[in-house]
């Protein structure tokens, strides 16, 4: 079995246009990692609406609906649409996919694992019995009729435009279903091909290409809306992993946070360094605005009570406690100049310590 090795090297936009998370949601899982966090995500996913299997597919119809065409539903393989009405007509009909195979688990079709929308998909009835209960992977011989599929002997691997939509849906359930209800499997990602399982515990592979997937797919629009209507009109409750893709590097991934989205800019070795000590009193400064002139302290303009000022070339905000600052990016030999000014409040509240006793200083860029 060729199973890719991976980095865990991802920075993934966090959705927010079509569905807004309601404010507090994950507020249990902050500032932690590894089985802290799965434990906490699984607690807030935990509990919610269980339906049945006949309702599955009616919510089916209208989650994976074309959107060109409200007649038809979207095939998870092959990424084409066909009739709604075509539901189990045959080797062209559709019918409905567990991303997370039933016997990787034994769960079947009951409420719960067997009928959740976040793990179950529309797929055409050939290609959904050419899948089977194999583990997800890289790798194998091409699909004759899901094109961008492969598979082999023990393994499926879909096609690229929804494989982080899989993997994700494979994060959620391993941390849905613990196994702490009567009833219910425990599931688990493996780092291998698991073949199927049973006796109330489920594994599923590979987690290394399951990552991989994660990090090459992102959540789009889509997937975000998807969740949203899953939320807000069946489960009510969402997959942390669209919401937050970052959790899966921090369970899966040894605790590593994500990479930055982008790179730095202004790399230049032609800096001046600014250092001060905080002022002192009853009301302390939330912070200070240091701004910057190459041409004279005059030409500093002083801020006005109500108006904040972004992080740019000439400005830079500091939190009290810190005393210190770093403006980069300067011409060597070139002197600057610099005045600091306290403020309490932020955004349209934002009040400036001004007048004659605002810090000034100038210094030649090296």
């Amino acid at each position: 079995m060729k199973t890719a090795s991976w980095l865990l090297a991802l920075c993934l936009l966090w959705m927010s246009a079509l569905g807004q998370v309601p404010a507090g949601y994950y507020n249990e899982a902050n500032g932690l990692q590894g089985e802290a966090l799965k434990a906490a995500l699984h607690n807030i996913i935990d509990v919610h609406t269980k339906i049945n299997y006949e309702a599955a597919k009616a919510a089916l119809m209208q989650l994976d609906e074309d959107l060109q065409d409200a007649s038809l539903i979207m095939l998870i393989y092959k990424g084409t649409s066909i009739p709604k009405t075509d539901f189990n007509s045959g080797g062209d009909g559709w019918n409905r996919e567990h991303l997370w195979p039933k016997s990787h688990g034994d769960f079947g079709t009951s409420k719960g694992a067997g009928t959740d929308l976040h793990a179950l998909r529309p797929a055409d009835v050939t290609v959904n019995s050419s899948r089977g209960n194999k583990d997800f992977d890289n790798g194998g011989t091409p699909h004759p009729e899901a094109i961008g599929c492969y598979s082999d002997a023990d393994s499926w691997e879909p096609r690229d435009a929804v494989k982080g939509d899989i993997a994700r849906a494979m994060f959620y359930m391993s941390t849905r279903y613990e196994g702490d209800h009567t009833g219910e499997p425990d599931l688990e990602i493996m780092d291998h091909v698991t073949g199927s399982s049973s006796n109330g515990v489920g594994y599923l592979g590979v987690l290394t290409a399951m990552m991989e997937w994660h990090i090459a797919d992102p959540v789009d629009a889509a997937e975000t809306e998807r969740n949203e209507i899953i939320y807000s009109l069946y489960q009510y409750n969402r997959n942390p992993f669209v919401d937050h893709p970052e959790f899966a590097g921090l369970i899966w991934g040894d605790g590593l946070l994500p990479e930055p989205a982008s790179y730095s800019t202004g790399f230049s070795s032609q800096t001046i360094t600014l250092q001060w000590k905080d002022a002192t009193g009853d009301l302390l400064p939330a912070g200070y605005l240091v701004r910057m002139s190459p041409t004279g302290f005059d030409d500093i303009t002083v801020p006005q009570n109500g108006v904040a000022f972004p992080n740019d070339f000439f400005d830079k905000n500091v939190a009290y406690g810190i005393g210190k600052c770093i403006f980069g990016g300067l011409t060597a030999g070139q002197r600057y100049y610099f005045k600091i000014f306290g403020y309490t409040g932020s955004g349209s509240n934002i009040r400036y310590k001004t007048g004659s006793g605002v810090m000034h200083v100038d210094a030649v860029a090296r």
